[in-house]
């Protein structure tokens, strides 16, 4: 009872002082995630500064500055430029949209099962392989041109629409096997217990499998969504429609100037800069995540 009642009056003392410990070493945390801010933010900005000094001492920084960063030619072109912008965004929506449906349903053909069902995984399997082992640019011009010249009168002879269609069918194809990966990480038994509660294929597959395999693969979802904003400005070669890219051509063609395109560029990078922070995020959280599963 003694030895009882004395571990009852240190236990206080012990949490106390446990609790200060934890609290010295999130303050210690703290000052040094504020001093490494500070420490990358100062040499960060020191290194852009001696680059910056470095590029413009260079013999031929005049000459560069006119053809590249002409002041006028931003004033005058940006409004163009932004205008086609346009253009690519509402590719780019339309795209995601359809790539990541078209994705999932070859991702479920891949994975099906049973000997009936083969010929869609052939299909699948097929599909991926064409349109992941094609160049882009040779599905743009094959899609783009190809199509509208034959003249179906059943069909749009849009080179801007069959453009976006190159475009979904490429990018589905690498889309599919992201969430091929995700399905089949799930855990067999997840499957087990969906069907042992009653539930048929189809809704283990929609309530069960689907929302996990989405969940594990955010981050590379993520990933190839901002490497498409910067492939709808392939859309160009094609001709159609005017769209960024196309745009700072004709302004190009027009000044000899190239400053369009560092235009161009700018508005592409403004893009992704968002989805991409937003990528890193996800990830970031995702291992926090696994890191936390995996503490005993």
């Amino acid at each position: 009872m003694a030895g009882e009642g004395s571990r009852r009056t240190r236990s206080p003392i012990t949490a106390l002082e446990l609790s200060e410990k934890e609290q010295w070493r999130r303050d210690y945390r703290r000052t040094r995630a504020r001093r490494s801010t500070i420490v990358a933010t100062v040499s960060t900005i020191a290194f852009a500064v001696v680059v910056w000094i470095g590029i413009t001492h260079t013999p031929g920084w005049d000459d560069a500055r006119t053809t590249f960063f002409s002041w006028d030619s931003i004033r005058h072109d940006t409004p163009d430029i932004a205008r086609g912008m346009l253009l690519n965004l509402k590719i780019l929506v339309i795209g995601e949209a359809c790539i990541l449906a078209l994705g999932l349903i070859v991702a479920t053909l891949r994975t099906s099962a049973g000997a009936v069902l083969a010929p869609l995984r052939i299909f699948g399997g097929v599909y991926v392989d064409f349109f992941r082992g094609c160049p882009l640019i040779i599905l743009l011009y094959l899609f783009g041109v190809g199509i509208p010249s034959l003249q179906l009168s059943w069909l749009p002879n849009s080179a801007t629409v069959w453009g976006t269609v190159a475009i979904i069918l490429c990018y589905s194809s690498y889309v599919a096997e992201v969430f091929r990966a995700g399905i089949q990480s799930v855990h067999p038994s997840q499957r087990a217990a969906a069907r042992s509660l009653g539930l048929t294929h189809n809704q283990t597959l929609r309530l069960v499998v689907v929302p996990q395999a989405v969940r594990s693969v955010l981050p590379p979802l993520l990933n190839d969504f901002v490497a498409l904003q910067k492939d709808v400005g392939l859309i160009s070669i094609v001709g159609g429609a005017t769209d960024a890219i196309q745009q700072a051509t004709i302004d190009n063609s027009l000044t000899f100037n190239f400053t369009p395109y560092v235009i161009a560029a700018v508005l592409f990078i403004l893009l992704a800069i968002p989805s991409g922070r937003i990528a890193d995020a996800v990830s970031a959280r995702a291992n926090r995540r696994q890191r936390a599963g995996a503490v005993v």
